[in-house]
């Protein structure tokens, strides 16, 4: 059978790749972005089986709206994917109020109101796939991208919970932990240009130079093979929670993870120092 997705984040990048390879595969799909002029020539390519709709996800009305609309029109709602979002770059201390609001408006509460809008659909029907883009960027952190991480690693707490939440209807959970894409104009793009930039502080000049040197000699993704990727995933009977898409980021991830192990155990003592007084067993 096929399957009917709500895609957001539509209109380029890993959000296009998902929705063309759904579609030519035979899958019906609600597809939303901010402007849908993107969106014409898949109409034209596959006709009703692609709806194409305008949505903000930070406006959390549109959002309930289009989801409920989408599925009228199609009748069911199988996978969910929150794909809106972007990246913003900055040190901590160049980060005005005004952006970090903005950055968590779109990549997490946008996110949450998807689910939301999603999920009394979901339940009623007896199952379905969501799927988070988070990024390597959820798990890991680096210099001069505070804000976007706060984002993304709000978003792995969030839908780790919610996985926990709803096993018991049937629906399933999946975030995606992507490395670097070719998703703009260009192999390998720089991404400290790709993002909405803070104001630069001089200060921070030099780190970030050394960032940029450091990204640009990271290999860039296929968004057509991850899409091939995720269509594995939605067909999976048995999902995996997280899953990294790309290279570049495990062997990092795995030192990142055992130097945190590694210092809880060298602070152990201190630990249960801070624990106080404890009760001795029963001899």
């Amino acid at each position: 059978m096929s399957k009917v997705w709500f895609v957001t984040g539509s209109s380029r990048g890993l959000g296009r790749s998902f929705v063309e390879a759904a579609l030519a595969r035979g899958d019906k799909v609600a597809a939303t972005a901010r402007s849908t002029e993107s969106l014409e020539d898949l109409v034209v390519a596959y006709g009703n089986a692609v709806l194409p709709l305008e949505l903000d996800v930070a406006d959390k009305a549109a959002v309930f709206e289009t989801v409920n609309r989408a599925q009228e029109y199609f009748g069911r709602l199988d996978v969910i994917v929150n794909n809106a979002g972007y990246a913003l770059i900055g040190a901590v201390e160049e980060l005005s109020e005004q952006q970090l609001r903005d950055q968590l408006e779109t990549n997490l509460f946008g996110a949450v109101w998807v689910i939301q809008a999603a999920l009394p659909h979901l339940r009623e029907q007896g199952g379905g796939h969501i799927i988070q883009l988070s990024s390597a960027a959820g798990v890991v952190a680096m210099p001069l991208g505070a804000g976007y991480h706060v984002s993304k690693w709000a978003l792995e707490a969030l839908n780790d919970s919610l996985a926990q939440e709803v096993a018991d209807f049937g629906i399933k959970v999946t975030i995606v932990e992507p490395a670097g894409f070719a998703t703009r104009s260009g192999k390998n793009p720089d991404p400290l240009a790709n993002g909405h930039l803070a104001e630069p502080n001089p200060a921070y000049n030099g780190l970030r130079a050394r960032l940029a040197t450091m990204m640009g000699n990271q290999p860039a993704g296929d968004p057509a093979a991850a899409a091939q990727a995720l269509l594995k995933i939605v067909d999976s009977d048995n999902p995996p929670l997280r899953v990294l898409f790309g290279l570049g980021f495990y062997q990092v991830l795995q030192q990142v993870y055992a130097d945190r192990l590694k210092t809880w155990s060298d602070w152990q003592d201190l630990s249960l120092e801070a624990q106080g007084n404890q009760p001795q067993a029963p001899r």
